[in-house]
């Protein structure tokens, strides 16, 4: 019954940025954790970032850190990343994940549930 929907994708200039947004449903864990996760055309999938509800702390893939952030809303059932100073390599689909447990990972097998995935397209 998990259900992690995506959204904010687009089309934006290097320099600039997006807001993508993970809504949740059906996903009563107390203790979880969502990751963010790209994929290239042509290339594997890689980890971006990650939150853990235990403490709320949270993790950056070196190509992004200090650039993009992940936050959550617990009302809404919702985990952003905001994305700034985008650059074309940035370009992807983006996807979250979430697995009913306390964890601060960004290796792909460690979640249970996946969203669609969102396209992000940087132009030059």
């Amino acid at each position: 019954e998990v259900q992690l929907v995506e959204s904010g994708g687009g089309l934006v200039q290097a320099g600039g940025s997006l807001r993508l947004s993970c809504a949740a449903s059906g996903f009563t864990f107390d203790d979880y954790a969502i990751g963010w996760f790209r994929q290239a055309p042509g290339k594997e999938r890689e980890g971006v970032s990650c939150i853990s509800s235990s403490d709320g702390s949270t993790y950056y893939a070196d190509s992004v850190k200090g650039r993009f952030t992940i936050s959550s809303d617990n009302a809404k059932n919702t985990v952003y990343l905001q994305m700034n100073s985008l650059k074309p390599e940035d370009t992807a689909v983006y996807y979250c994940a979430a697995v009913g447990r306390s964890l601060l990972s960004l290796v792909t097998y460690e979640y249970d549930y996946w969203g669609q995935g969102t396209q992000v397209t940087v132009s030059s």
